[in-house]
């Protein structure tokens, strides 16, 4: 697995029977499914997997079971946010035991009165590099924590497991080019996120990554391919045809879409979310499916 990482990187879902309980022939399934759509790497155990929901021994369970199907085919990131210091130490080591290729960190907070600063931040950095795994940094607005350039390139130049960052922020185009302008060779995987929904322009920003859902990760990789091929007009076609699918994940289902889309291909049997997460509404549910059937996405066919 040569490093620079860099390509598609999709979000795994948690997959749960009807009932709500961890449903593991059906996460092996969806990690079977999404190395066949051609994904360069994985992230589990991450916001969009409802890691929220879950408790610690089913983290456990998951990052074991994850790590062991999946059993080297791509490189898996493995998700270990906390606002303790000392969990996100103890998530770090158990990753890189469990044969993880990097972790994946938000600043440490807990609701909106308790954010780390700056220097309480670079220090949870700092202690779980010890881990040895490269670390990712997820820059995203559901942390309350703001994240300037300067502190991102001055992690990456005094922490030397810190070199990609995921940017999910407002004009993430924009603070991935004035990040990579200010790190320079620190920054070895500058990525977005939130579905891709702006990743013509972050790659025109030089993004070399791109951490989207599940739903089409077979879609996003021809743009991938062919932006650093150079042929931007093959780039920006094939983003045309899916962006308004994309649209729709990020406006209207969320993390949602690409469960109803694994359904309705035959890849697990039950879409349940947990409470208090409501499932889709028939509506919204009718939708997603029409723009999926136009694009006829590997996830609709692979269980079949």
């Amino acid at each position: 697995m040569e490093r620079p990482y860099r390509g598609v990187w999709p979000v795994v879902p948690t997959v749960f029977t009807d009932e709500g309980d961890l449903d593991l022939e059906g996460q092996k399934r969806v990690l079977d499914c999404m190395v066949d759509q051609g994904s360069d790497g994985l992230c589990i155990l991450a916001n969009y997997s409802e890691q929220f929901l879950l408790s610690d021994e089913e983290r456990e369970t998951l990052a074991r079971l994850c790590l062991e199907h999946v059993a080297g085919r791509v490189p898996v990131i493995v998700t270990a946010s906390h606002f303790s210091t000392r969990i996100v130490v103890e998530r770090c080591r158990r990753a890189a035991s469990l044969g993880g290729s990097m972790v994946m960190l938000m600043p440490p907070y807990h609701g909106a009165a308790l954010k780390g600063t700056q220097e309480q931040t670079r220090e949870q950095f700092a202690r779980a590099a010890q881990a040895g795994l490269p670390i990712m940094v997820q820059d995203a607005p559901l942390s309350g924590v703001e994240l300037g350039v300067p502190f991102l390139s001055r992690l990456a130049r005094e922490i030397d497991e810190v070199g990609y960052f995921k940017i999910e922020t407002p004009q993430t185009a924009s603070k991935l080019r004035a990040l990579i302008a200010a790190g320079g060779e620190a920054i070895e995987g500058p990525f977005d996120g939130e579905e891709a929904i702006t990743l013509l322009a972050d790659l025109d920003a030089g993004a070399t990554g791109t951490m989207p859902s599940a739903l089409v990760p077979d879609l996003l990789k021809p743009i991938v391919a062919a932006h650093r091929a150079g042929d931007r007009d093959e780039a920006a076609a094939a983003y045309a045809r899916v962006l308004p699918l994309i649209n729709y994940e990020n406006r209207q289902a969320g993390l949602r879409a690409c469960k109803a889309a694994m359904q309705a291909g035959g890849v697990i049997r039950s879409d349940h979310v947990r409470a208090p997460l409501a499932p889709l509404a028939p509506g919204v549910r009718a939708g997603l499916m029409e723009h999926l059937r136009t694009l006829d996405p590997v996830v609709l066919r692979w269980g079949r």
